[in-house]
């Protein structure tokens, strides 16, 4: 079984950076996709980005086109999500996933797709 930790979030100022970690563990034999998903309070959960198995292509969700890029090490099961000109709308609580024995993405990054989850980390955009 796949075993999925977050790392990286904070509190960041209107037009800051950050970056954010996946780290994979258990049963990585496999291939999968990785996606990115946030949470705000009192909305739904929300595909942010995802990347397939090689790491060749991405998808993102239309928000954060040109300002979050997403990227893998195979070497070192850990996926990225760098987010830069972050805006207080991204406040949220950032998820990874894993979609096990899919090599690419759908273009609509969908929860119900990835059956692994990491327990989340917190983002706060605030001035």
């Amino acid at each position: 079984q796949l075993q999925l930790v977050e790392s990286g979030g904070g509190v960041v100022q209107p037009g800051g950076s950050l970056r954010l970690s996946c780290a994979a563990s258990g049963f990585t034999s496999g291939y999968y996709a990785i996606g990115w998903f946030r949470q705000a309070p009192g909305k739904e959960r929300e595909g942010v980005s995802c990347i397939s198995s090689g790491g060749g292509t991405a998808k993102y969700v239309d928000s954060v086109k040109g300002r979050f890029t997403i990227s893998r090490d195979n070497a070192k099961k850990t996926a990225y999500l760098q987010m830069n000109s972050l805006k207080p709308e991204d406040t949220a609580v950032y998820y990874c996933a894993a979609a096990m024995w899919r090599y690419f993405c759908s273009e609509y990054v969908a929860p119900a797709d990835f059956g692994a989850w990491g327990q989340g980390t917190q983002v706060t955009v605030s001035s």
